[in-house]
């Protein structure tokens, strides 16, 4: 019993700081979290079967609620289009986090993202774009948040979104 009672102990030691190294590592990176939107139809933000977490597409927010629009290689630059792939990792972030009961300690892994990018039909930097969101991952998770990923560009998104990201995320 008392070597269950010290495992115990250690278990919560080891959650509750690893949610403050995410809580600090968030806050050191200077990333808010956001309230994430309600689905637009019928589906939902994230559903978990088993120890994944699968992230339905989320667009760039920012922090004042106003999605970023646009056809990166047209009405957005390449470093603009860098910044609505971070807005969204963060949307994403923010909807893992209300998943998880607001213990992003629990993840395990990134495993895989998805990112449609809304461009030219020349643009060929789609892989650079999507690199605002996986370093993202990588800055705020570190060796968990490297992952699988798509990069695909698009004639049109929801809204002209300027992109969408989905993501796979495995927990404990």
């Amino acid at each position: 019993m008392r070597y269950f009672i010290i495992i115990l102990l250690l278990a919560c030691i080891s959650t509750v700081y690893g949610q403050n190294s995410i809580d600090d590592k968030l806050k050191e990176l200077g990333i808010e979290l956001i309230v994430p939107t309600a689905p637009v139809a019928n589906y939902a933000k994230a559903v978990r079967t088993g120890n994944l977490v699968y992230l339905s597409g989320h667009g760039p927010t920012k922090a004042d609620g106003k999605d970023i629009v646009g056809k990166v290689g047209k009405d957005l630059t390449v470093e603009q289009g860098i910044e609505a792939a971070k807005r969204t990792a963060i949307s994403l972030i923010s909807t893992l986090n209300v998943e998880l009961g607001g213990d992003l300690s629990r993840v395990r892994r990134i495993v895989k993202v998805n990112g449609w990018v809304n461009c030219t039909d020349t643009f060929k930097d789609q892989p650079k774009v999507m690199n605002g969101c996986s370093d993202l991952l990588v800055a705020v998770f570190g060796q968990k948040g490297k992952h699988a990923r798509t990069s695909l560009g698009t004639n049109a998104l929801p809204s002209n979104i300027a992109i969408e990201i989905e993501m796979i995320v495995e927990v404990e």
